[in-house]
C-alpha cells in the first residue's frame, strides 16, 4: 500500500477535507436519528424546536455529502492518472530485457484494469468514511440511553467481526489468484487478434485454442472470482444476522434483566432498524477495498520487477570514433527448441564510413547481435568499447543515442515524435516522394496522416524516420526482405551507398547475396558463432574462419 500512502501525502489536505466532510455527514446522519427519536416523545413545543434543528441538519448532511463525493471523485482520478504515469515511466526507463521478461500482458493489465479497480475504491470512499461515522454515531447516542445494552452491542460486534475477517481473508485469497490468471487471459487475448491469420487457415487450431485454451482461462478466473465474491457476500449475510441477533437478544432476553423504559427499548430498535442499511452497505464495500488492494500489490509488484538504468539524464553521444566489441555473449532460452542458446564469444570493430553485412542462416543470432551492438542487452561477459573506454551502465543509455534501427519486427509511430528543427515537414515530404509514399501518406506538423500501408510500404516509412534521426550508426535489419525488386535495387545500390558517403556506419543484416559484394566487408554467424569474416561478398565462400 506504500504508492497509495505516497499519494496520500502529495494530496493530504484534499484528502483531509473529504474524509473530515464525509465524517460530518455520517455524524449528522446519526444525528438526524436522535432528533427523531427525540421527536417521537416530544411536546408540541418541542416539536418546532426540533424541527428546526432537524432542517439545520439535513442541509448540513447534504452539503458535506455533496462536497466529500466531488472531492474523493476527483482523488480517484488523480491517483489513477499518477500511478499510471509512473508505471509507464517505470516501463520506460527500464531496461530493454526486463521488458522482454516482463511481456507486454502484465504492464497492460495494469494500466487498464488494476487502475480502474483503485479509481472504485475512491468511488467507494465517501460511502465507507460517512456509513462508518453513522455506525459509531449511532452506538455513541446508544451509550446515551443504556451503557449496558451499548457493551452487548461491542461484544456482538466483535463476534460478527471475528467471523467477517475469516471469510474476508478467504476471499481476497481467490481474488489474487484469478488476478494472476487474468495476466495470462490477457496475453491469449492478444493471441485472438495477432494469430487471427493462423487460426483462420486451420479450423482445428482455431477450435482447441478457443474451446481448451481460453475457454479453460476463462472458467478459472469465472470459478474463482466467484468463490471469492460468495465468500464476500457469506460475510456480508454474517454481519446482518448478527445485527439482527442483537436486536432479537436486547428486545426478548436483556429487556427481561434490566428494567428498561418502552422510550429506551424503542429507540434501541429504532437505532439498530436505522443501522442495517449503513452496516450492509459498509460490508458490500469490502470487496472494492480487497480488489483494490490486490491491484496496488499487482502494480508494486510490476515496478520492482523493472529495476531503472543508470545514467538516463547523461549527455547524447553524437559522433564515435571506433566501437569494439571484445568477446562479448549473451545467453537465453528459447522455448520452441527447449534449450539455452548461446551467442559468443563475439569480437568485432566498426569505425565510421564502413558499410557492413551480417549474414548467416536463421536463428544464428544476427538480431541478437543487433542488439547488442546497439546497446539494447548488456554482454553477460566480455565488454563493449566506445573509443577506447570500456561502456559502463550509467553510459548504456548514451551509447544507444548513436543509433538508427530499423528491426524486422519494427514498430512505427504516427508522428515524428523527439524530432523538432525548420522545414521537419518538408525534408519529410521530399523523402516520401523518394521513397514513392507521397500517394499514400502526407506529413503535416510532424504527423503522418496514416499507418494503413502494406509492410513493405511501412518499412519505407520506417526507412524515412531513421534518416530523419540522423544518427552515425545504421543498423537495418532484413529490411529488403519485403521490398519488391525495384527497392530492393534503390536500397542496396542508392541508399546505403549514400549513408555510407556521409560518413555514417551501416550494418544490414541480409540474405539477398546477389548484393553482398557491394559491402566494405561481411561477418557471418552461425549458430551463434562468428565463422567467418572478409571483404566483399566476392569472397564468402573462401573466407577464412573467424578467430575466435
Amino acid at each position: 500500500m506504500s504508492l497509495l500512502l505516497k499519494l496520500a501525502r502529495h494530496s493530504r489536505w484534499t484528502l483531509c477535507v473529504a474524509l473530515v466532510t464525509s465524517l460530518i455527514s455520517g455524524f449528522g446522519n446519526a444525528g438526524l436519528v436522535a432528533l427523531i427519536n427525540q421527536a417521537l416523545s416530544a411536546s408540541a413545543a418541542q416539536l418546532a424546536q426540533l424541527g428546526w434543528q432537524f432542517f439545520a441538519l439535513g442541509v448540513v448532511v447534504l452539503a458535506t455529502r455533496t462536497v466529500s463525493q466531488t472531492l474523493f471523485m476527483g482523488l480517484g482520478q488523480r491517483a489513477k492518472a499518477s500511478l499510471r504515469m509512473q508505471t509507464i515511466r517505470r516501463l520506460g526507463d527500464a531496461s530493454f530485457r526486463h521488458l522482454e521478461q516482463q511481456g507486454a500482458a502484465r504492464s497492460l493489465a495494469v494500466l487498464t484494469q488494476d487502475l480502474d479497480a483503485i479509481v472504485m475504491l475512491f468511488v467507494r470512499m465517501p460511502a465507507l468514511a460517512m456509513q462508518s461515522a453513522v455506525i459509531v454515531g449511532c452506538l455513541a447516542y446508544l451509550s446515551v440511553l443504556s451503557w449496558q445494552i451499548l457493551l452487548v452491542a461491542i461484544v456482538t460486534i466483535g463476534i460478527g467481526a471475528a467471523g467477517f475477517r475469516v471469510a474476508n481473508g478467504r476471499a481476497l485469497f481467490h481474488l489474487r489468484a484469478s488476478r494472476q490468471r487474468e495476466d495470462d487471459l490477457v496475453r491469449h487475448f492478444r493471441a485472438l487478434f495477432d494469430g487471427a491469420k493462423e487460426l483462420k487457415l486451420h479450423r482445428l487450431r482455431r477450435a482447441a485454442f478457443i474451446d481448451s485454451t481460453l475457454s479453460t482461462n476463462v472458467e478459472a478466473v469465472r470459478v474463482q472470482r466467484t468463490r471469492g465474491y460468495v465468500l464476500y457476500a457469506a460475510a456480508a449475510s454474517w454481519g446482518s444476522f448478527i445485527l439482527f441477533a442483537f436486536i432479537g437478544i436486547t428486545l426478548f432476553v436483556v429487556a427481561r434483566v434490566l428494567p428498561m423504559s418502552s422510550h429506551v427499548m424503542s429507540g434501541y430498535a429504532m437505532v439498530f432498524l436505522y443501522m442495517i442499511m449503513p452496516i450492509e452497505s459498509l460490508l458490500s464495500a469490502i470487496p472494492n477495498i480487497g480488489t483494490a488492494r490486490v491491484a496496488l500489490e499487482r502494480i508494486e509488484a510490476v515496478n520492482a520487477e523493472l529495476p531503472l538504468e543508470n545514467g538516463l539524464d547523461a549527455p547524447e553521444k553524437r559522433a564515435f570514433g571506433s566501437i569494439v566489441l571484445d568477446g562479448v555473449t549473451h545467453r537465453y532460452f528459447r522455448e520452441k527448441e527447449n534449450d539455452v542458446f548461446t551467442l559468443g564469444p563475439v569480437s568485432l570493430t566498426f569505425e565510421p564510413g564502413e558499410l557492413v553485412y551480417l549474414i548467416g542462416g536463421n536463428g544464428s543470432g544476427k538480431t541478437t547481435l543487433a542488439k547488442l551492438i546497439v546497446g539494447l542487452y548488456a554482454p553477460e561477459s566480455g565488454r563493449i568499447v566506445l573509443d577506447g573506454v570500456p561502456l559502463g551502465e550509467a553510459d548504456r543509455d548514451s551509447y544507444r543515442q548513436l543509433f538508427s534501427v530499423v528491426f524486422s519486427d519494427f514498430f512505427l509511430f504516427d508522428n515524428l515524435l523527439g524530432m523538432r528543427f525548420d522545414g521537419l515537414d518538408q525534408t519529410a515530404q521530399d523523402l516520401l516522394v523518394h521513397l514513392q509514399l507521397d500517394h499514400k501518406v502526407s506529413i503535416k506538423d510532424g504527423v503522418f496522416s496514416t499507418l494503413e500501408l502494406s509492410q513493405g510500404q511501412r518499412k519505407r516509412l520506417a526507412l524515412l524516420v531513421a534518416y530523419l534521426e540522423d544518427r552515425p550508426f545504421y543498423l537495418f535489419d532484413e529490411w529488403a526482405a519485403d521490398q519488391d525488386p525495384l527497392f530492393k535495387e534503390v536500397f542496396y545500390r542508392k541508399l546505403l551507398p549514400g549513408l555510407k558517403a556521409k560518413g555514417k556506419t551501416v550494418v544490414v543484416i541480409t540474405h539477398d547475396d546477389r548484393y553482398f559484394h557491394l559491402a566494405d566487408r561481411y561477418i557471418k554467424l552461425e549458430y551463434g558463432q562468428l565463422v567467418q569474416t572478409g571483404a566483399g561478398a566476392g569472397e564468402v565462400t573462401q573466407a577464412r574462419p573467424a578467430a575466435h
